[in-house]
């Protein structure tokens, strides 16, 4: 199925702008032709081409813009002394507000909006914690993203008799949408570790954040349940799921799990599961009696299972695994983290409370990517 995405024009409002128009256009060539129960002409068959390799041209672009601001923290070293003046300032500014030395940031309806440098090292923190969110196609903007998708079911092909013919078939669209559900986290702090000077208080505040974070992340990444949370890969109703023959999972299904992949797709597809379901597989052999996972001898830690990586997570079902690319998962995960201090609630127990929020989404867009299939017994 080949998506087509519709975002909302901010960060980059020209360029934004212009691929929605593109869009805009290409709806309106196959509603007219579907209004007139008729095929595009040669001459619209040739600008619908031409706005799909404009399209994609642009959506490298914006990728590459997502791409280089989660690179930022690696690129730390090469920062121009302006840059190293500019973090240490804004680390100083947070500090302060943090410890209620000053009302120093920009204050927003629900906070006040934490220094770029800042809440680019909890985004990227978050995607070092995660390797399924380290996978999935993310988006850090804030906004609705609209991806709509042709329908290529739609479209039907059979066999006719000769001179007889051909009845138009309507091209289908359909459209999925990452909204802004807001994502918090909480941390409190001792106030007596707050003013030891020896103590990195920036670093905790990063990590603690983006612990919660990231474990939060990928629980809504697999089991979200929808509707007014965001979407997981086992909750999607658009992943495809493939039973297995019989009561009890033989090495015969995980094979036919794997094939129901296309191929175009297998190069950077992965196995998710549970740790129980994991221990069952240890002991899953296939029938010359080699066992079907292996250790994983390029990296040197982890396993494999039919020659690709398996990740383990707690928060995966225990009844069910998932495999893929899982680049057909799209996240939107705004870097505009807003906080709060909590002084007062805490102030019985001698802490400061710190609260993070940002806006977060997941939906399976390309769900030819990814399939899951229920395991009733290893």
């Amino acid at each position: 199925m080949a998506v087509i995405r519709k975002i909302e024009t901010r960060a980059m409002p020209t360029l934004l702008e212009k691929r929605n128009n593109l869009i805009t256009e290409m709806e309106e060539m196959i509603e007219k032709a579907k209004t007139e129960t008729r095929s595009m002409s040669d001459e619209e068959t040739t600008r619908f081409d031409e706005i799909k390799t404009e399209i994609s041209q642009i959506d490298k672009t914006i990728s590459a813009e997502s791409e280089a601001a989660i690179l930022g923290e690696g690129a730390q070293q090469a920062k121009t002394p302006e840059e190293e003046e500019k973090r240490a300032l804004d680390e100083e500014k947070f500090l302060k507000y943090i410890k209620g030395d000053t009302r120093a940031l920009d204050v927003a309806n629900n906070g006040a909006i934490i220094p770029t440098d800042i809440a680019n090292r909890i985004i990227t923190r978050v995607k070092e914690l995660s390797p399924i969110y380290q996978r999935a196609t993310v988006f850090n903007v804030g906004g609705d993203l609209v991806f709509p998708a042709f329908d290529t079911n739609s479209i039907v092909t059979a066999y006719v008799e000769d001179m007889q013919q051909l009845t138009a078939q309507n091209g289908n669209f359909t459209s999925r949408k990452l909204q802004n559900f807001i994502a918090g986290s909480l941390v409190t702090i001792s106030r007596s570790l707050m003013n030891r000077q020896d103590f990195n208080l920036v670093q905790f505040i990063v990590n603690a954040m983006s612990q919660s974070m990231s474990t939060f992340i990928e629980k809504e990444l697999l089991v979200g349940a929808g509707v007014t949370a965001a979407t997981g890969i086992f909750t999607d109703g658009n992943v495809t799921n493939v039973a297995p023959a019989g009561a009890t999972i033989v090495a015969d299904d995980l094979i036919s799990a794997q094939m129901s992949i296309p191929d175009q797709f297998q190069g950077n597809a992965c196995w998710i599961m549970s740790k129980p379901m994991f221990a069952g597989f240890r002991k899953l052999k296939d029938a010359n009696g080699i066992y079907m996972l292996n250790p994983d001898i390029r990296t040197g830690f982890g396993y494999t299972l039919l020659g690709k990586p398996v990740f383990l997570s707690d928060n995966a079902p225990t009844n069910a695994l998932a495999y893929g690319d899982m680049s057909g998962l799209y996240v939107k995960l705004a870097q505009n983290v807003e906080i709060s201090i909590l002084n007062e609630l805490y102030a019985t127990q001698h802490a400061t409370g710190i609260c993070a929020y940002t806006e977060f989404d997941s939906r399976v867009i390309e769900d030819q990517k990814l399939m899951i299939m229920e395991v009733p017994a290893v």
